[in-house]
């Protein structure tokens, strides 16, 4: 028996489109579609009026774009929103601005491309139906200097220690407001996002400009050094390796693991067998329960290990299941995460 279903408004500027989502999506028997919008001002008419669960939002759009849309949208009235898209970019300034998730706008070459894309849009508002959507508030300020402000950017430490992080829906910004303000030598970090090629590289390039610390994309043989992050490439398996030189990274196609490539298991495992004590894990807010088991190996082999908790993760699935199965030492809120991770690599 399927339970009350997920009232889902599409906004998009194509007809045509609009037509095609709302035929399909419906045949979910857990999504009922309870209209349409043609434009960011159609579509604030019709949230007052039906009050959907869920919106669809597509990002360019006449008058307003969606990315307008969303920041005039979110503080009054947060609704979980998928975007669709076919930019790398606009997808990543939605986020920012308040989209839990997002998809790719399907290129339909053969008979399975629109399918996929409908199949992969319908799971992902069913995750964003559970999400929690916070008006942004303005930051308050601390008593004390945090951690991260009191350290000394030219503090050096062992070229063994690495923090490896995992993430899903809402990981975007999750991982933003944790490495951000890291300072420069801080040990190598990699990280698994649940995120497309292309975006990938894209969502590197936009760590590199904000963070302290250097980003990229992972590449095969990509050392791992003090001041680095690198970040899992779309459809690659990341794992962690070492040889006489430190730490390396294997970026390598595999088959999806919990259903994702890049998977979260997979880095967790290889840090776990190469890193052990000498590495710091950070499972964050996701979907589902890839790298819980990971994190548990990380927490067996002597790592510290960090969940997020329920209250600041947009999805609590990933931590949750985490800390169900043992496999976190501490959980905290997201603001507290990067102070964390500093105070544990300077004991």
């Amino acid at each position: 028996m399927v339970g009350k279903k997920i009232g889902v408004l599409i906004v998009d500027d194509s007809l045509l489109f609009r037509k095609k989502l709302e035929q399909s999506l419906s045949a979910d028997p857990r999504i009922e579609i309870v209209g349409t919008a043609m434009d960011p001002a159609d579509a604030m008419k019709k949230i007052e009026a039906l009050n959907p669960d869920v919106l669809t939002l597509d990002v360019e759009m006449p008058k307003m774009n969606g990315i307008e849309f969303l920041k005039k949208l979110m503080p009054q009235r947060p609704i979980p929103t998928i975007v669709v898209t076919s930019l790398p970019l606009n997808a990543l300034d939605a986020l920012q601005a308040g989209a839990v998730d997002f998809v790719k706008k399907p290129v339909v070459k053969g008979p399975n491309d629109l399918k996929n894309f409908i199949k992969d849009l319908a799971f992902k508002i069913k995750i964003a139906s559970t999400a929690k959507v916070r008006r942004a508030l303005p930051a308050t300020a601390r008593t004390m200097p945090s951690l991260t402000q009191r350290l000394s950017a030219n503090k050096s430490y062992s070229p063994n220690q690495i923090i490896a992080i995992g993430a899903s829906t809402g990981g975007t910004e999750a991982i933003l407001e944790v490495v951000k303000d890291l300072p420069p030598k801080t040990p190598g970090i990699v990280i698994v996002q649940h995120i497309p090629p292309v975006f990938s590289k894209m969502y590197a390039q936009r760590l590199d400009k904000i963070c302290k610390m250097s980003c990229k994309e992972a590449e095969d043989n990509d050392r791992v050094l003090p001041g680095r992050i690198i970040v899992a490439a779309g459809e690659y398996h990341m794992r962690l390796a070492k040889d006489a030189k430190g730490y390396y990274i294997r970026s390598q196609k595999g088959e999806r693991v919990n259903g994702h490539c890049p998977s979260v298991d997979v880095l967790f495992n290889s840090v776990a067998e190469v890193a052990g004590k000498d590495a710091i894990g950070i499972i964050l807010t996701g979907m589902g329960a890839d790298g819980a088991r990971g994190i548990v190996k990380m927490r067996k082999t002597g790592s510290y290990t960090i969940g997020q908790d329920q209250a600041t993760s947009v999805v609590y699935g990933m931590p949750m299941e985490a800390y169900k199965m043992g496999g976190v030492c501490k959980q905290l809120p997201l603001d507290q995460i990067g102070d964390e991770i500093l105070y544990q690599l300077n004991k």
